[in-house]
């Protein structure tokens, strides 16, 4: 499923694609990942030139010259692609945007669960959305503004679009481990200092994954995901990827929070008092 590090990464391969580009036609092979009428958007695009792009979450926006935004989101398998010749289109092409360039930007959903629409503008569509500050935006102070008082876990906050958008379920498993954070710890029992080190574990986690354009095998040894994915690429060979990275002797547990499968150490995550 297409996180927040994927869309930046599909972000930034669009930027490079579609900015100073006019549209010059909206092909639309599969109506059904369309959330805006398609007459509609093939007015609003055709011969509309895209300016810049941004994301906000998991939403990747392209900003058009009349000031609106096409919004992209990506579901459960949504990506995008680029070719010249019809042949080349990539499987599962729903949509193509037909660019001045001779390009042809692909909208690929093999499942077509992501949408399309055309929004007046990314603040109109957070707000309609009611999503929150973007993960990489939204400060330490922020956070515990937002979480500090709050009694339920902390995993299922953080999940919660409307306080911060883009944390999904393996970054956020990944954060409390990096901040060393219990994932069933209330919220309103975290100290300053640990609201602290959750931010600067969502900033790491965050950056460490675009870096790597959210290839898990390039991921540092010292992360909990080779162990979520039982990928052995941090510890060729062997099965030592499924013990903690820090206490080598310490198996990572899986639970259930919130309904959402979670992993995390024991030993360097321990569990809240019981009338926590």
């Amino acid at each position: 499923m297409p996180e927040l590090p994927e869309v930046e990464t599909y972000r930034r391969f669009l930027d490079d694609l579609v900015v100073d580009q006019t549209i010059t036609a909206l092909e639309v092979k599969d109506p059904k990942v369309l959330a805006t009428d398609e007459d509609t958007l093939r007015r609003a695009l055709t011969g509309r030139t895209v300016t810049r792009t941004s994301r906000l979450g998991k939403n990747c926006f392209l900003h058009l010259d009349d000031d609106r935004v096409l919004v992209l989101h990506f579901g459960m398998t949504g990506d995008v692609g680029a070719y010249r010749d019809e042949p080349d289109a990539p499987r599962f092409t729903r949509v193509a945007l037909h660019l001045g360039s001779g390009l042809c930007v692909a909208f690929v959903d093999a499942r077509k669960f992501g949408r399309i629409r055309l929004a007046e503008g990314v603040a109109q569509y957070q707000k309609a959305k009611k999503l929150g500050p973007d993960a990489l935006d939204i400060t330490a102070a922020q956070l515990q503004q937002a979480l500090g008082t709050r009694k339920p876990m902390i995993k299922p906050l953080l999940l919660d679009q409307s306080i911060t958008a883009g944390l999904g379920n393996w970054i956020v498993d990944e954060v409390l481990f990096q901040a060393r954070i219990h994932p069933e710890r209330r919220a309103h029992t975290l100290s300053t200092a640990e609201f602290e080190a959750l931010h600067a574990a969502i900033q790491l986690v965050l950056s460490t994954a675009i870096r790597h354009e959210a290839t898990y095998r390039y991921f540092p040894a010292s992360f909990l995901i080779h162990a979520r994915e039982w990928d052995d690429s941090a510890t060729p060979g062997t099965n030592n990827h499924i013990y903690c990275p820090r206490h080598p002797k310490i198996e990572i547990a899986k639970s259930y929070v919130g309904g959402r499968a979670t992993y995390y150490c024991p030993r360097c995550q321990p569990p809240p008092p019981a009338a926590a």
